[in-house]
């Protein structure tokens, strides 16, 4: 049985109250860094050799607009502009450095230094040091992306905790479709934080045991929460805090021992799913039926092949038996409570059931 120390129990978090500000009174600003949205994808090595490019081009630009001008340039040492006269000036120009050894002195050239030498003069030093503006603006910007997601996030995924059970997690909820933006990860360390960012997915950086970090993943309005930590007496903790939070959201708990399964689910759990059994179970069938193995991992994987699913019931089939339907039904969904194809509930089809079913996934419909 799963032992739960005394130290464990007096959790500090546990009652929501802490000697650290809580999450949830920080403005959105403070919580940059908690909160992370994803960003752009474009690598920082290829963003600075754009701006350097572009920078570039509008030092060119002015060199020429320059040269084909330069009759309406003075040299304060004497003698007429030449193509190094014209990079020079172009340089200090564009830099704001500007000498004034090199002024242009006609009504021509004045007005083309207003109107075009200037504009490219901003535009240089918005490329040349738009790597820098960038970093100083990040945070702004993610404040106000955390602000936007928080007034509109509903009805969106929380998963708790980003290790193997987690990354399947939300390997599979985006071969069903799920949008990365609407998933949430709730985790501590922060490699497992910064792949899922990657992935296009939000996420927060803190414990899941604390009822103020799942506020602010905005556990309270989410349509599923899954609970996958290393440790079970973590999953309980965990799945109590969410539970709390969100009385009527779907909760879905890993355990490692089949022992700890009735502590999850009196935590409020609505499905409890025994990792280390059910991986040895395969383990012990593989040895004899491998091919029974194959066609579990076909089953659980979204990608490609065969895949279980659930739909509503079409108006044409009610009063029907699943078992005679085209598609391979293994059970029907009537209430909130799973009934085998093969139990007596399920001999005939009722208005408002789902089917579970086995559907064939071809590459189009997983992209």
């Amino acid at each position: 049985m799963m032992r739960r120390s005394p130290k464990r129990l007096a959790h500090p978090f546990i009652g929501g109250r802490t000697d650290e500000e809580e999450l949830t009174s920080r403005p959105d600003h403070a919580l940059v860094g908690v909160i992370r949205m994803p960003g752009s994808t474009i690598s920082p090595v290829r963003s600075i050799i754009r701006r350097i490019i572009g920078a570039m081009l509008a030092l060119a630009a002015t060199v020429l607009i320059v040269y084909f001008g330069r009759d309406g340039y003075r040299d304060s040492a004497g003698g007429e502009l030449d193509l190094l006269d014209a990079v020079y000036y172009a340089t200090v120009s564009l830099s704001t450095t500007g000498y004034g050894d090199i002024t242009p002195v006609t009504s021509q050239a004045r007005l083309v230094n207003v109107l075009v030498i200037t504009p490219l003069r901003v535009l240089f030093l918005i490329v040349l040091v738009g790597t820098t503006l960038e970093v100083l603006t990040e945070r702004s910007r993610q404040a106000f992306k955390i602000q936007r997601w928080r007034s509109r996030v509903r009805d969106h995924v929380v998963v708790i905790g980003y290790g193997t059970k987690g990354r399947s997690a939300v390997t599979a909820l985006l071969g069903d479709g799920a949008e990365p933006g609407r998933i949430v990860v709730v985790d501590t360390d922060q490699r497992s934080l910064e792949t899922a960012s990657a992935q296009g997915l939000v996420t927060v950086n803190g414990s899941g045991t604390r009822s103020d970090v799942l506020r602010v993943a905005g556990v309270p309005r989410a349509r599923a929460i899954v609970v996958a930590p290393a440790r079970d007496d973590t999953a309980v903790l965990v799945t109590l805090t969410a539970r709390e939070l969100a009385p009527k959201a779907q909760i879905v708990a890993a355990v490692r021992e089949a022992e700890n399964v009735h502590l999850l689910r009196q935590s409020g759990a609505d499905s409890v799913v025994v990792s280390s059994e059910t991986a040895g179970r395969l383990l012990g069938m593989a040895t004899s039926t491998p091919s029974v193995v194959e066609m579990f991992e076909d089953l659980l994987t979204p990608d490609v092949g065969l895949a279980i699913a659930e739909r509503e019931v079409e108006p044409q089939e009610v009063g029907g038996s699943p078992r005679h339907l085209s598609d391979i039904v293994l059970g029907v969904v009537r209430g909130g409570q799973l009934y085998r194809v093969d139990a007596p509930e399920a001999d005939a089809i009722e208005a408002g059931d789902r089917l579970l079913y086995v559907k064939k996934v071809t590459p189009a419909d997983a992209s």
